[in-house]
C-alpha cells in the first residue's frame, strides 16, 4: 500500500477517536449536576471522579495509543452515575402528574388553602 492511504486510514482513525472523545466530554460536563446532587450515593460520584484520573493517569490496562480501557471505564461510570440518580429520584423523568416523595398530591398542585379546607 501506499503511504498516503496510510495517512488517510490514520487520519480517519484520530477524527473518530477526536469525535468520540467530544461526544464523552459532553457526557461528562452534563453529568456534573449530578456529580453535586445530595441524592446521589457518594460511591458513584467516587466511581465517576476515578474513571476520570485513570483516563488522564500514565497507568493503562492498555498501551496509550489505544482509550478502549480509558473510554470504557469513562462509560461505564457514567452509567452507574445516571443509574444510580434514577434510583436516588424515582419520581424524576415521569409523567407530568408524579408527586415527589414526602409531598402530598395538593402540596404539588398548589391547592392547599390558609385554612386547610379547599
Amino acid at each position: 500500500m501506499d503511504i498516503s492511504v496510510w495517512l488517510l486510514i490514520g487520519a480517519l482513525a484520530l477524527l473518530l477517536m477526536a469525535g468520540a472523545a467530544a461526544v464523552l466530554l459532553v457526557r461528562v460536563i452534563r453529568a456534573r449536576k449530578l456529580l453535586v446532587d445530595a441524592g446521589v450515593p457518594l460511591r458513584n460520584k467516587a466511581l465517576v471522579w476515578a474513571a476520570m484520573i485513570y483516563t488522564v493517569s500514565p497507568v493503562d490496562l492498555l498501551p496509550d495509543p489505544v482509550y478502549l480501557d480509558d473510554i470504557g471505564f469513562l462509560l461505564l461510570a457514567l452509567r452507574s452515575l445516571h443509574a444510580a440518580a434514577d434510583a436516588a429520584r424515582p419520581w424524576r423523568g415521569k409523567a407530568a402528574g408524579a408527586t415527589p416523595p414526602g409531598a402530598t398530591p395538593t402540596e404539588r398542585d398548589g391547592n392547599l388553602s390558609a385554612s386547610g379546607s379547599n
